[in-house]
């Protein structure tokens, strides 16, 4: 991030005494990561987080892997991935490697039965369709299409979809995801040429503070196992907190493109980083203003990652035949650029109205089982023929995010 945020009652003085009116003390707990040197918060319960009642069982979640090494580019064609009512087995991998997993999801019901924790990895969903509220101990955030998620490991939370057609592009990483440090001066304050500023980000509020003992089901994903424990008290038993480590959003719409003479490279798109790859956000430009400007990218070799493109919204200018929900993959150690006749066409373009959202992954990805009956089976040869593809405008209209 890093930014300031607190909810609730505290006390003048962390580690210190903290009464309850009626009696008693209110239990502190540093919320981290990364030992004691990462972004914290310090939460104070009604009772003691360390309760379990009960380990009831587990659930082995490791993605079942059917392509490990490929240099093959795949399209997969997200929205074909079928709804199912339970928010966690909605969530279908389909690609993955050991820093980060992909996943798409078509949950029907909200997250209500039971409340949830990423023990493995910080979760970054992007809200595709669907809106409702992020319920957590540390405060809810409501979302609309269009949202980031960050939703940081070890929160425990529940989501609550206010209609039953959702679609979800998540991202599990392994490790803690960031605003990308050159946006950020020493202090940790986005600079003036980052492309967001701390004034759009979603940051919780409507603190609930449940004061219920009780049988709650927690279902923690650790080590790819998904293990459900018994507590005996609500887990929004937060009566205050203050830090640096708390769920936050923010908007796609929201993202201020960098735009320049000729075509600008990828990481003007940036959006968020780790050390193991980087997400991109690809919004609505004004393209570039060289009277002898070619707007579409380059062609260039993918050496050093794998990138991959869920396509939201809008005219995709630099492919063909592109609908909501598809997933490409170029992947490394071959090069990659725009479709046929996209490169071309695109010159004396002033603009595009292109959503999408990019990831990088430095180390190659798996496909799964699930991924490969999502996978058009012929993306990889759709640079042969320059011929039958349509002009900007012309059969790749998506319906437009509000």
């Amino acid at each position: 991030m890093p930014i300031y945020h607190k909810l609730g009652r505290l006390p003048a003085t962390r580690h210190t005494v903290f009464d309850k009116p009626e009696g008693g003390l209110y239990y502190e707990q540093l919320f981290g990561t990364i030992g004691f040197e990462g972004m914290s918060s310090l939460m104070y319960h009604l009772r003691r987080p360390t309760t379990v009642k009960e380990i009831l069982g587990e659930t082995d979640l490791t993605p079942q892997i059917a392509v490990e090494k490929s240099i093959k580019a795949r399209l997969l064609k997200g929205f074909q991935v079928p709804p199912q009512d339970d928010y966690l087995q909605s969530r279908t991998p389909v690609l993955v490697n050991g820093d980060v997993h992909i996943s798409l999801a078509a949950p029907r019901q909200s997250l209500t039965a039971y409340f949830y924790k990423n023990a493995d990895a910080d979760e970054l969903l992007f809200i595709h369709k669907g809106t409702g509220k992020l319920r957590t101990q540390l405060g809810n955030i409501e979302f609309e299409p269009g949202d980031y998620l960050l939703i940081p490991r070890g929160i425990i939370y529940q989501i609550e979809f206010d209609g039953e057609d959702n679609r979800l592009f998540i991202t599990e990483s392994f490790h803690p995801i960031y605003t990308p440090k050159r946006y950020r001066n020493h202090f940790g304050q986005l600079l003036e040429h980052a492309p967001y500023a701390e004034r759009d980000y979603k940051l919780p509020t409507e603190l609930e503070t449940h004061d219920e003992l009780g049988d709650f089901v927690v279902k923690i994903k650790k080590q790819g196992v998904l293990h459900e424990l018994l507590y005996p008290s609500h887990p929004f038993d937060v009566v205050g907190w203050d830090g640096y480590n708390f769920p936050y959003g923010l908007n796609i719409k929201n993202f201020q493109p960098i735009t320049g003479k000729v075509h600008q490279p990828p990481p003007v798109h940036q959006q968020f980083e780790t050390k193991a790859f980087v997400v991109c956000s690809f919004v609505p430009r004004l393209f570039d203003y060289h009277p002898q400007a070619i707007p579409a990218p380059y062609h260039h070799s993918n050496i050093d990652s794998d990138e991959v493109l869920y396509y939201v919204d809008g005219n995709f200018m630099s492919r063909n035949n592109i609908a909501q929900g598809h997933i490409t993959l170029h992947p490394g150690g071959i090069p990659h650029g725009p479709a046929p006749g996209a490169y071309e066409r695109s010159i004396g373009k002033t603009g595009t109205d292109e959503y999408a959202v990019m990831i990088d992954t430095f180390r190659p990805l798996m496909l799964t089982e699930a991924a490969l009956k999502l996978d058009d089976g012929t993306y990889y040869k759709s640079w042969l023929e320059p011929a039958a593809a349509p002009a900007v405008g012309e059969g790749q209209r998506l319906e437009r995010i509000e």
